[in-house]
């Protein structure tokens, strides 16, 4: 894995200063460790961090084609890359290394741009050729690996695998953008459509930009997406047997790699999965490891440990301490932008214990996207059956009434906490999904903004970009258009961007085999009942790994990786939350009421209210303006 950057100007070859390249891949010097590299041109400079996975000695970057006309800078790994070189070599191309990399300057002159839909992988790269004077950067199909770029005020385009290489550069302004604020608070994360940074933008996950000099900017073009329109033929037996296949080649696929590899292992369904397939690919003990916790509630390493014990792994486990927040100054920093998942200070812990011993970890994430496997699923699958049988109108009516008079109960156990239920079939399902999957609701922040706020933002909602892609989705059911938001917006913008900064800030490559491409797309023509069925989800992906695994493993509640961010603000980060009440940063910017912030605080810390998700994001927040903008010191 590695880190890269880069300048293009874009309308006319001025030369690029190889120090300013050098500033902005120095910065992501944790992506790649192993090994740095320029190269400039007329008109362009790439820069490279790497992290040597496949071979070690010949795939150094920025890599130039034999005749001097292509550069590359790439991240990721193209895990055909094998079965590309041989097909490409019968084409009569020449290989001087033994890289994936050098398959993608292959690649490109072979096929152009026709190249992306060759490469199974996870991949963001900038390739340069000077015969047609364009840059042509693209980023993998479900957005493992991450490209934010920026127009300059000289007339260029800078791009990084990291927001704080483009900061790197001395003429990007950076002044913040008020409607990513909404987006983090309405969503717990900048999602890949916003920045923090005004005039910052990411790729999109499965397009490329085409930059032909002259020309001017381009807009992204989308390469890939997922269908969710089509349906599989074929009894649950053979589907079960179609999906084990496919689970089995998408897993050996990821475990080529020539230094140490090894495997996350949380003791649930996916990462117990993805171990499974392992050991039966594996001659040798495979390595896993897994983060405990010293609050026996939280704790999930005795299911990690049945699991090792089945497959005879070689199998490490931490305990952490469960109030283990001293970590978020160093996410802050990994991060750059804002991010409230809690979830991410254990995934760096475990990140930061598989680096002990490993360089390469495979993980199992992905699978509820693409199986339905989120409680959330469940519950948008049985509102829209109530929906389907009610008028708009009159479900407003009833249950918009209801839920107006329910009691909103944070402290009663789950089943009595019905407002959020009645309030959201009093809605669309695609407005109901979007504030299900949100986590602090319109109403609230609209009390806590200010006037001013409110002007600046002029209608702009987190939600609306996930009810619009419900809306549009390739999709023949409710469910499928729920998932389908979650693969575009959710996945790349919350897991992928957790597992990508926190196993780069240790250098530790994450790969993900249950987000291969096929594997997904087999996922989303499965009948609505193959992935959820009697309140069960991901049913036919627990049907297929009965042969490897448990009842008890694949049958127990979900837990993930959970953080009482709610006791922390009422015990050792209560002076947290008092900071939050007087403003810091937050107050500098003008955006909140100070009244309304203060009432959140008071509220949280009495236990009237848990605002512990709220206080978290606010906080998370605060740090971000402080590095970013150097408000509130």
């Amino acid at each position: 894995m590695c880190g890269i950057a880069g300048i293009f100007h874009l309308d006319t070859p001025k030369p690029v200063d190889p120090a300013r390249v050098t500033m902005m891949t120095d910065v992501l010097a944790h992506r790649g460790p192993d090994g740095s590299g320029v190269w400039t041109a007329p008109g362009v400079g790439l820069g490279h961090r790497r992290l040597s996975i496949i071979d070690l000695g010949g795939g150094a970057q920025p890599m130039i084609g034999e005749d001097g006309r292509i550069a590359v800078t790439y991240n990721g790994e193209i895990y055909n890359f094998a079965e590309l070189r041989a097909e490409l070599q019968g084409l009569g191309h020449v290989f001087r290394t033994d890289s994936d990399t050098e398959v993608i300057l292959h690649g490109w002159r072979q096929w152009g741009v026709q190249c992306l839909q060759r490469f199974h992988g996870m991949f963001a790269f900038a390739l340069y050729d000077s015969g047609r004077q364009c840059l042509f950067l693209a980023r993998d199909r479900l957005g493992v690996k991450p490209l934010h770029h920026a127009r300059l005020s000289d007339g260029s385009l800078i791009f990084a695998s990291e927001l704080k290489g483009l900061l790197a550069h001395p003429l990007l302004r950076r002044a913040p953008d008020v409607r990513a604020v909404e987006d983090f608070l309405g969503l717990g994360y900048v999602p890949d459509d916003s920045c923090i940074v005004a005039g910052v933008e990411k790729l999109p996950a499965g397009h490329y930009l085409l930059l032909e000099r002259g020309k001017g900017m381009a807009a992204p073009i989308c390469w890939w997406d997922v269908d969710f329109s089509r349906r599989a033929n074929g009894s649950a037996r053979a589907l079960e047997e179609e999906l084990t296949e496919r689970l089995r080649q998408a897993v050996r696929s990821r475990m080529v790699a020539d230094v140490p590899l090894g495997a996350f292992l949380s003791g649930g369904v996916d990462s117990s999965a993805v171990v499974a397939l392992m050991a039966e690919a594996s001659t040798q003990a495979v390595k896993t490891c897994s983060i405990g916790f010293d609050q026996a509630d939280l704790d999930e390493t005795r299911h990690a440990e049945q699991v090792a014990a089945r497959f005879a792994t070689d199998h490490r486990k931490r305990i952490v301490a469960a109030d283990d927040f001293a970590l978020a100054d160093r996410l802050a920093d990994a991060f750059d932008e804002p991010f409230a998942d809690a979830s991410a200070l254990p995934t760096y812990r475990v990140c930061e214990l598989a680096r002990e011993t490993v360089t390469v970890a495979l993980s199992g994430d992905g699978a509820d996207e693409a199986f339905a496997g989120y409680r959330r699923h469940r519950f948008q699958h049985a509102e829209e059956r109530i929906r389907g049988f009610l008028p708009g109108a009159l479900r407003s009516h009833i249950f918009g009434g209801l839920g107006a008079i329910y009691p909103k109960a944070d402290w009663a156990p789950r089943p009595l906490r019905a407002k959020s239920t009645l309030l959201g079939l009093a809605r669309s399902g695609e407005e109901a999904y979007a504030l299900a999957v949100g986590v602090t609701t319109p109403a609230l922040r609209q009390r806590l903004y200010t006037d001013e706020t409110r002007h600046l933002l002029d209608g702009h909602r987190a939600e609306a970009r996930i009810e619009a892609a419900m809306r549009s989705a390739p999709a023949r059911e409710p469910l499928d258009r729920a998932q389908y938001a979650d693969l575009k917006i959710w996945l790349p913008g919350d897991i992928l961007t957790k597992v990508d900064r926190t196993s780069m800030a240790v250098s530790l490559e994450a790969r993900e085999p249950l987000l291969d491409h096929r594997l997904i797309e087999f996922a989303a023509s499965l009948p609505v009942s193959m992935r959820l069925r009697g309140g069960e989800g991901k049913w036919l992906m627990k049907r297929a790994m009965r042969r490897y695994l448990p009842d008890d493993i694949l049958y127990r509640r979900k837990m993930g990786f959970v953080t009482p961010i709610s006791a922390w603000f009422r015990g050792a980060l209560s002076g947290e939350a008092e900071r939050i009440a007087r403003g810091a940063a937050l107050a500098e910017t003008g955006w909140f009421d100070r009244v309304a912030l203060e009432n959140v605080v008071r509220a949280h810390l009495s236990g009237r209210s848990d605002h512990g998700r709220l206080l978290w994001q606010l906080m998370m927040l605060d740090k971000s303006l402080t590095r970013l903008f150097g408000m509130g010191r």
